[in-house]
């Protein structure tokens, strides 16, 4: 009797401690949380749909592992009118960027690479890489100069290799990037992604490596060294590595068709800032590319996914890795990517880490989230940080470039905060 009763016991603490990782849907109410206050955040998201400054909105806190707040507001499409439900599909943009960089340091966790270790061990086309030194806008030629040292895994993860960005980047690299036929991961385009990241790497860099911080395409060549590494396309890698064994069910580079209809619609705006549908040719970017079959798989911009299903991705983070009883990356891997990289601030205030944007004690206290705190957003309007020391994970998400009302996430970011005990 005694050994059953033990036997009962160890498997309860077991259950306990496997699911004390895992975000709890159903939990009771959490005492830390104000749940009268948590309701401002009806009163001002509903507030901006009435005055039709966003269409539709989804909000998620996590605080704890518990759900606190998890909603759909306004529509998921304008033209139908049909509500927007919480677990509806937004295009993440380059919230795909800190999942692909967990993708590829779980190859870290196995000692395939250093991450001061050049990348041209794997894609040789990155030796020897040359910087911009003129450029003639007349006729797009330029001039360039030796770079001082090769590209590092950790100048790519921390947006420091010298690379630039297609479309959004800096006037002489994004016209340089267009004639090579790159693009920013945004949309759909019939092409390879390794053969791409061949020819971004015979073009000049913007700048000397591990001097400055530029957003780049370097996760875009991060999801390529995924590939060349584990010989599986990146949907494959990402699918086996995070999505299965953390649970997320519903994050793709291809939206399967029978999800086709969680799919938010996506607006911009027009001239005299009034909402708008977004267009097939807007901008070079088809806005049913989530729907569109494709093998580009593209690590700085191509995935579309839940609030739920990132908060899920995140809480792993804030766990030490693990989820679901899975030890996806280890306590220690995790410690690195939130800490601070660079021995200079990439935004005047903040350092950065792998994959993320990390708050400053100075940036603190200038803004409710703590110090320590990990964030990024997309380039559609969404919007996430994960804050270990009040283990919060939070996400608003839209669907709306630009956007002139887009101080909605740091209003919504207030209202979290003030709703702590």
């Amino acid at each position: 009797m005694r050994k059953m009763l033990f036997t009962a016991v160890l498997l309860f603490v077991i259950q306990f401690v496997v699911f004390a990782q895992v975000i709890d849907v159903h939990a009771p109410a959490n005492t830390s949380v104000d749940y009268t206050r948590l309701k401002r955040i009806d009163a001002l998201v509903n507030g901006y749909i009435q005055k039709d400054w966003v269409k539709g909105v989804v909000t998620i806190i996590v605080k704890d592992n518990q759900i606190v707040q998890y909603k759909g507001y306004g529509v998921i499409d304008a033209a139908t009118q049909k509500s927007m439900p919480a677990d509806a599909l937004f295009r993440i943009a380059s919230q795909t960027k800190a999942i692909v960089t967990a993708g590829i340091m779980t190859l870290y966790d196995e000692g395939r690479f250093t991450l001061d270790e050049p990348i041209a061990d794997f894609m040789p086309e990155f030796k020897n890489p040359v910087v911009l030194d003129k450029y003639n806008t007349a006729d797009t030629t330029y001039t360039t100069v030796p770079a001082k040292r090769d590209i590092t895994f950790r100048d790519l993860l921390t947006h420091t290799s010298g690379l630039d960005y297609a479309g959004i980047g800096s006037p002489s690299m994004a016209a340089i990037y267009h004639k090579a036929g790159l693009f920013s991961g945004l949309g759909f385009k019939d092409k390879n992604l390794v053969q791409s990241m061949k020819v971004l790497a015979k073009l000049p860099l913007v700048q000397q490596p591990g001097e400055k911080w530029t957003y780049s395409l370097g996760i875009d060549v991060a999801g390529a060294l995924i590939e060349i590494m584990s010989g599986k396309n990146l949907e494959d890698f990402l699918s086996e590595r995070l999505f299965k064994p953390i649970g997320m069910k519903d994050t793709y580079f291809n939206v399967p068709a029978e999800k086709a209809s969680r799919l938010a619609a996506v607006y911009t705006e027009d001239a005299d800032h009034h909402i708008v549908p977004w267009g097939k040719t807007f901008r070079d970017i088809d806005p049913a590319y989530p729907i569109i079959n494709k093998h580009y798989f593209s690590g700085g911009a191509g995935l579309t996914s839940t609030a739920l299903d990132y908060a899920m991705f995140l809480q792993m983070i804030m766990n030490g890795g693990k989820y679901n009883g899975v030890q996806v990356l280890a306590p220690r891997t995790v410690q690195i990517m939130l800490s601070g990289q660079l021995d200079f601030l990439y935004n005047g205030v903040d350092n950065f880490g792998l994959g993320f944007g990390l708050t400053s004690e100075k940036s603190a206290a200038r803004q409710p989230r703590n110090a320590g705190s990990f964030a990024w957003g997309g380039y559609f309007g969404t919007v996430y940080w994960g804050d270990p020391k009040a283990k919060m994970v939070c996400l608003i998400m839209t669907q709306q470039s630009p956007n002139s009302h887009g101080d909605l996430a740091a209003k919504f970011e207030q209202l979290v905060y003030q709703s702590l005990k």
